[in-house]
């Protein structure tokens, strides 16, 4: 097998990364004519077919795409050893997240602000999806970076295959009807079990994209000898409250959402029930520019919190 240019691995693992000649053309200033023509290339430099047909379109054989996922490591150790050499070699490269709204919002998108400042030829391509989609995206190699969040007490299964960096935790309560509340729902030191047997025989509001919070719903109510019923399913969080308000249910929100006059949300502990954030990206994916973004958002998590309830937002 003849030597493999570094160059022509470079289009190989940008269209495993964006799926199309025609987007990796336009992210790397050259023509389709050009990434087909280096991809036969490679084809023909590691001695084995790189793409197949689908449709009107091409898609990696399963020996190009492992190719490409040994593209990631070659081409970040390359990237990584001429920043070494030179410390003002320019980070270029478009980082694909996949994100939560608040995660987006608290996190993100503070970043995108230093990114700018400091490393000009780094983007960003956003998407909001809950954290099940994120991380299928991830798999699948369509984005770079999920942010997801689960709960203390509907933890999310370890994954061997990435590597997840904790951002931030936050409480969450309960929000029921202002007139159902009383002293002891919102005393000093609530108990969340006894919340759950006061409260939880009343129709539940659920998640229409996530299980978490059924999950998180079911443990705490089998704690309290109650049998939840999910009556409705809401994505964004100032529906909740809408539904909330109008009699229709209870629900989890954030305890630090501002609520109506006509809404208590009630804080919840022992057990504590507490969203936790993070960033999850595939497991050795060194590349400069997602790097580059781990580290801003490190950065931004660490600093104040922005309050929850500045705009309307999905769950999470």
């Amino acid at each position: 097998m003849a030597a493999v240019e570094t160059r022509r691995l470079r289009y190989l693992r940008e269209l495993d990364r964006l799926g199309s000649m025609r987007a990796v053309a336009a992210d790397l200033g050259v023509t389709t004519s050009t990434v087909s023509q280096q991809i036969a290339a490679l084809a023909r430099e590691v001695g084995v077919p790189l793409l197949e047909p689908v449709g009107r379109g091409v898609r990696l054989t399963a020996a190009g795409r492992r190719l490409a996922d040994s593209a990631v490591g070659i081409l970040a150790a390359v990237d990584g050893a001429l920043s070494d050499i030179d410390a003002r070699a320019g980070t270029r490269g478009v980082v694909r997240v996949a994100g939560f709204a608040t995660a987006i919002r608290r996190d993100l998108l503070p970043a995108a602000g230093a990114l700018a400042d400091r490393h000009p030829g780094v983007r960003l391509r956003i998407a909001e999806h809950e954290p099940a989609e994120a991380l299928a995206l991830l798999a699948s190699h369509d984005v770079d970076l999920a942010l997801v969040y689960d709960y203390d007490l509907a933890p999310a299964p370890a994954d061997p295959a990435t590597t997840a960096v904790p951002l931030w935790t936050a409480p969450w309560g309960l929000a029921v009807p202002a007139g159902t509340a009383t002293p002891v729902d919102s005393g000093p030191a609530p108990d969340a079990v006894e919340v759950f047997r006061r409260h939880g025989d009343r129709p539940w509001i659920g998640n229409s994209r996530n299980t978490a919070d059924e999950q998180v719903i079911g443990t705490v109510c089998s704690m309290a000898g109650v049998e939840p019923v999910i009556a409705h399913r809401a994505d964004s969080l100032e529906l909740v409250l809408d539904l909330v308000l109008a009699g229709l249910g209870i629900g989890l929100l954030p305890a630090e959402w501002p609520v109506p006059a006509g809404i208590a949300l009630l804080p919840l502990r022992s057990p504590d029930v507490r969203l936790r954030a993070r960033a999850v990206t595939v497991r050795g994916n060194r590349w400069p520019p997602l790097t580059v973004v781990l580290d801003l958002l490190a950065q931004t998590s660490g600093g104040p919190r922005a309050r929850l309830g500045q705009r309307p937002q999905a769950r999470g």
